[in-house]
């Protein structure tokens, strides 16, 4: 949470517009550090700069190396702070957005998936890890399941207020319930799923990267890999298996089919069953 003692009027104006608009805690506090950091360079407070003062701050941030995510996270709290919070519509339009380079996602192999479940540390270690790849959901969205959540009557998981405050069900596999069912017999979990360290409180998903990290450095696996790298697996492996591509759109939670079809840049096997037109040229008659 942001720390109270440190909110000034304008600060305090800028998280209730964010509270009205339903902005995330780790968005508001993203939004709130920008313009903090914003207001540190400029020197003054932040509602006194000019045009000129946004162009010098994102030429700072360039000379520092910053990364495209956090230049263009930036631009957006700073428009959001300018547009909103203090009215001046237009203000800062001129920021510039940097493209982000579309990069093919990392995926595993069903080898190496199965020799990561294999190293975790821990049946709750395991159980998590399995639900990212067997679900394919995000560690957000692992992090905030309840027992009452997996419904083993119509084998089914239910995600609750995933990306973009959406509901949604995904499949509960035979060997995945068991598994669960092994973690329930170990924990007696009754609220969360997976339990944090600070009681009533559900894991964080830095301790279910954690987890990922050192089961693939057990495995001995020569590729980053984190619990997204899990949810990428599954997508590819069943656009491999020939899954539709509109119900993995609805098992990912994907709003749009673009974000989806990414995967087919990567689903290496079905590639390589598309024939080349090369091949079906008829041969030259001859001389």
């Amino acid at each position: 949470m942001i720390d109270p003692v440190t909110v000034t009027p304008l600060r305090q104006r800028m998280i209730e517009d964010m509270t009205i608009r339903r902005f995330g805690e780790h968005t508001q506090r993203d939004y709130v550090r920008q313009v903090r950091e914003f207001t540190a360079f400029l020197g003054l407070p932040p509602d006194r700069a000019g045009p000129e003062d946004l162009r010098r701050y994102q030429l700072h941030l360039a000379s520092l190396g910053a990364s495209y995510a956090r230049m263009n996270l930036a631009c957006t709290a700073l428009r959001f702070f300018f547009h909103v919070t203090l009215g001046r519509t237009g203000f800062g339009d001129r920021m510039a957005r940097i493209p982000t380079p579309d990069r093919l996602p990392v995926v595993l192999d069903t080898q190496e998936v199965a020799l990561l479940l294999a190293h975790a540390r821990s049946v709750k270690d395991r159980a998590a890890l399995s639900i990212a790849y067997g679900c394919g959901l995000r560690v957000s969205e692992i992090a905030n399941l309840k027992v009452a959540d997996i419904d083993s009557a119509r084998m089914v998981i239910r995600v609750e207020q995933g990306k973009g405050r959406k509901d949604r069900y995904v499949m509960l596999a035979p060997d995945l319930l068991d598994l669960l069912r092994q973690w329930w017999r170990v924990k007696r979990p009754r609220g969360w799923l997976f339990p944090g360290q600070q009681p009533g409180q559900p894991i964080t998903t830095r301790q279910l990267n954690r987890a990922c990290h050192a089961a693939a450095e057990a495995a001995k696996l020569d590729k980053r890999v984190s619990m997204h790298t899990l949810r990428h697996s599954f997508a590819t492996h069943l656009l491999e298996r020939k899954t539709d591509i509109r119900v993995i759109q609805v098992l990912l939670g994907h709003r749009k089919l673009d974000t989806t079809a990414v995967y087919t840049r990567v689903a290496l096997k079905t590639l390589r069953e598309v024939t080349s037109p090369l091949a079906l040229l008829a041969p030259p008659p001859p001389p």
